[in-house]
């Protein structure tokens, strides 16, 4: 990167087909489509320098569109699957937006629409951190879960009869106190920014490929939907104001229901 601003792309990835929920991506979460949460979250960086979603679904596209959002393109059917990797289809993004500017990006912002509660504040650490830090591929959010799984994580040895328990992580053994073992940070998936030089080379596992620091967020903010429930629960915490979106006004808000 050089001493001007980078710019960043933000690629939100919203396939039309969806198993655990279908529609999920364009379901009403307090009055606003779930796509168009990680949309407004770009707009409020001032960092992002534009922000596209990647879809098939013209319907998807269209509730974009109306709701101020950019998406230019549908995703060939070949990204579109269900075991498409995440790497092709963000260089995909990335290839098509330089060619439609002419002009290279510097980092590329990966949101998930459905995570929908990370706040533009830290987007813009993540951004700070990656130009600041030239050893890193890129910063990726994580959180420190409720539970820690070094002490409470086990596993059924089906080999012997009645599938006894063992511990998952060998660092638990012997610990009879969760205060006794280190801090457990998982990564959540609430957003990934990566240098865009490393999203052309990449091919297969980012975390593997690459050297990343973790920005820590909220354990509440890093719910993920794969489901009604996830869906539900994190409608729960908005109204609760556990999680504060600062595009949302919660209190005169009359949609925000699963229907």
């Amino acid at each position: 990167m050089t001493d001007s601003p980078p710019r960043i792309l933000a690629v939100i990835p919203a396939r039309g087909g969806s198993k655990g929920l279908p529609g999920k991506n364009i379901l009403p979460m307090w009055g606003l489509p779930l796509v168009v949460h990680s949309v407004r979250a770009a707009a409020l960086t001032p960092e992002v320098t534009r922000c596209i979603v990647t879809t098939d679904s013209a319907e998807i596209a269209g509730i974009v569109r109306e709701h101020g959002g950019e998406a230019p393109f549908l995703r060939p059917a070949e990204l579109a699957a269900d075991d498409t990797p995440m790497a092709p289809v963000v260089r995909h993004a990335l290839e098509w937006a330089e060619r439609d500017e002419g002009a290279a990006y510097d980092a590329v912002l990966l949101l998930d629409p459905t995570s929908p509660a990370r706040v533009p504040e830290q987007l813009a650490e993540a951004a700070r951190r990656l130009a600041t830090t030239a050893a890193l591929d890129g910063v990726i959010s994580v959180s420190e879960p409720t539970f820690n799984p070094v002490w409470v994580g086990v596993r059924p040895d089906t080999s012997r009869a009645g599938g006894a328990l063992h511990r998952y992580f060998d660092a638990g053994t012997g610990v009879t106190r969760r205060q006794d073992v280190d801090r457990f940070l998982r990564i959540n998936g609430n957003f990934y920014l990566w240098r865009a030089d490393f999203v052309r080379r990449l091919e297969g596992s980012w975390f593997d490929e690459g050297t990343h620091a973790g920005l820590e967020i909220p354990e509440a903010q890093a719910f993920s939907i794969d489901d009604e429930y996830e869906f539900r629960l994190i409608e729960a915490l908005i109204g609760a104001r556990l999680i504060t979106l600062p595009w949302l006004d919660v209190a005169t808000t009359t949609e925000g229901a699963v229907r």
